[in-house]
């Protein structure tokens, strides 16, 4: 069987390789249809450039940019709303569009968390994703966006409260807390080590982060078995989308 297509949903350019690089260069290099929605920063800025960079490399197609703001950086899109302020329904409606247009059979988005840092636009993206991810199957919601289509599941990336043991010491210097999850609640641990060198060069490609001391600049001066130890190993929520179940006629149980 060949692996499922995957549509990864970000908010910011360098989240894709932090968050999934792993798995997208894995899905990648099998043979399957992966690509990448990033909800904030225009097309015509440098870290758009960053992006492409790193999309090729992992195998994951030409950016596909809904252009707005990054909440903390308005020059990210001038005249564009931030992220966090868009309209619900009309954020919902461009994502759709895109998942009816790749037709995934498997989304990835940050987890409600928003990963690690718990930024905002993280945040409303796994809000807005979540959304999308049912609406896209309806065929009576947005009619202007297509056929309709049901990815079969969600993946949430996410960390583990024992990946502190590896972050920890990294991101104390940062002063930010850690948002992580119980171990139980993660239902896939992937190994990408055999895609490491695939991510760490993705993640590198975003230079502007890297310069600025983000999260891609903790990563740079990293030993190879430092960056395996923090980034060879990736952690998803699922959550089923398609119906499994026999029709139920009594209560909930």
């Amino acid at each position: 069987m060949p692996p499922p297509s995957l549509l990864a949903v970000f908010a910011h350019p360098d989240d894709e390789s932090l968050s999934a690089g792993g798995v997208l260069a894995r899905h990648a290099c099998a043979g399957a249809r992966t690509a990448v929605v990033t909800a904030t920063w225009s097309a015509d800025t440098p870290r758009a450039a960053e992006l492409a960079e790193a999309l090729h490399i992992l195998g994951a197609g030409p950016p596909r940019m809904l252009g707005y703001a990054d909440s903390r950086v308005p020059h990210s899109a001038p005249g564009r709303p931030r992220w966090c302020d868009a309209p619900l329904d009309e954020a919902v409606r461009e994502l759709v569009a895109h998942l009816r247009d790749f037709r995934p059979e498997v989304v990835v988005t940050h987890d409600a968390y928003g990963g690690l840092t718990g930024h905002e636009d993280h945040v409303h993206t796994n809000r807005v994703t979540t959304l999308a991810v049912h609406a896209a199957g309806l065929e009576r919601l947005y009619r202007d966006t297509g056929a309709p289509w049901q990815p079969s599941a969600l993946y949430l990336a996410t960390h583990p409260h024992s990946a502190l043991l590896a972050w920890g010491g990294h991101w104390a210097p940062t002063g930010k807390a850690m948002r992580t999850v119980p171990d139980e609640r993660v239902t896939a641990t992937v190994d990408v080590t055999p895609w490491l060198d695939r991510k760490v060069a993705a993640v590198l490609a975003h230079r502007t982060e890297v310069t600025r001391g983000a999260a891609p600049g903790l990563i740079a001066p990293l030993s190879l078995p430092e960056r395996e130890r923090l980034l060879g190993t990736e952690w998803y929520t699922r959550h089923d989308l398609a119906p499994t179940a026999p029709a139920q006629t009594e209560l909930l149980s």
